[in-house]
């Protein structure tokens, strides 16, 4: 599919609510979670503040088919990514990939080092989920399996790593798999 990704600009309000439909339908896998119209657009409106990065990826015919954002973080060093949505209709054609390569191509550009996000199991897909993490929390998260098509596996192609949990973030058993990816190479020495 070829795509064009582009700046997503808020004065172009019929692709800003494609996006907030894109997202309300783009989440509907996650067991328990719905969200609404205007939560999608108060998310995508919050995307043109300043420190963020906002892209959206369109067709061949100018349609809608992904969305990603960035915050700025830790002094402009990193970014972390948040959201990424696919159209449901067409996920597995590369669009989250190519949007993934773009945002860390832009953060880069403004001086980033390091890119991370964090994706959350509030479902079971995890080996991660539905236990108690401590104490050991770095040893589960060494052992982590996916069990049910859980995003982190999709980042790992990416590039990015897990670089912790956060036990209980979502509640009992329910917690956030973070994961970072380096935007530059080579380390500071001291």
């Amino acid at each position: 599919m070829k795509l064009d990704i582009t700046e997503l600009r808020p004065e172009d309000e019929a692709t800003v609510n494609a996006v907030a439909r894109m997202m309300v339908t783009g989440f509907t896998h996650i067991p328990g979670f719905c969200m609404t119209t205007e939560d999608a657009l108060k998310e995508v409106r919050e995307s043109f503040a300043p420190g963020r990065i906002s892209r959206v990826a369109l067709d061949e015919q100018g349609r809608v088919v992904g969305w990603i954002g960035g915050i700025e973080q830790y002094h402009q060093h990193a970014y972390e990514l948040h959201p990424l949505v696919v159209d449901p209709n067409v996920r597995r054609q590369g669009i989250g990939r190519a949007l993934v390569a773009d945002l860390e191509e832009r953060a880069r550009s403004r001086g980033a080092v390091m890119m991370y996000l964090g994706t959350d199991d509030e479902f079971s897909a995890t080996s991660l989920s539905g236990i108690d993490l401590y104490p050991d929390v770095l040893e589960h998260a060494r052992r982590i399996r996916n069990l049910k098509n859980h995003p982190y596996e999709f980042y790992q192609k990416c590039g990015y790593v897990v670089v912790g949990v956060m036990p209980d973030a979502n509640g009992p058993g329910m917690p956030d798999i973070l994961m970072a990816k380096r935007l530059r190479p080579g380390s500071r020495s001291g």
